[in-house]
């Protein structure tokens, strides 16, 4: 088959919105992510950032989160980063595991904001590192993670 630079035009838009309707497929089945309360501010291929309000239901004590709601954020941030990048080739993507340190308490009523950078992929596993900054712009958590691709015909979330 030829293209015609209209015909190349019109199947490139067409790609761009089908690798589009993954991430939007996935933000709109992503009920722990609502759960959470995150919200999706930024999103270019192989990198992201959420924000989210830490509320009451996210405590651990009177006034600090709890450890796994912030290991949450981060999941959830290194893993958007990765399939924002996969997604290009039609995979989605897994935790299959992640490091993170803790190196700030967060509080109630903080603000947060989840940063995930791919800083490597291959054919099946991608190395994300992700970062938590409070309102201060203050480190609060950082880590490193493995994410498994896979093809999207695979995964249970048809179109």
């Amino acid at each position: 088959m030829i293209f015609t630079q209209r015909t190349y035009l019109k199947y490139s838009l067409l790609c761009t919105k089908m690798k589009n309707n993954i991430l939007n497929k996935y933000n709109q089945t992503n009920q722990f992510g609502k759960f959470l309360d995150l919200i999706l501010i930024e999103a270019n291929p192989g990198e992201v950032k959420y924000s989210v309000n830490v509320k009451k239901q996210h405590l651990a004590t009177v006034k600090s989160a709890h450890g796994g709601f912030i290991s949450a954020i981060f999941d959830q941030v290194v893993g958007t980063a990765a399939l924002s990048q996969s997604m290009n080739q039609d995979k989605l993507v897994s935790t299959v595991e992640f490091k993170i340190n803790y190196l700030k308490p967060v509080y109630l009523n903080d603000t947060l904001l989840g940063h995930g950078l791919v800083i490597k992929s291959g054919k099946r596993l991608y190395t994300v590192k992700g970062e938590i900054y409070n309102q201060n712009k203050e480190l609060i958590a950082t880590g490193i993670a493995t994410l498994n691709a896979y093809p999207y015909d695979k995964s249970d979330m048809n179109l």
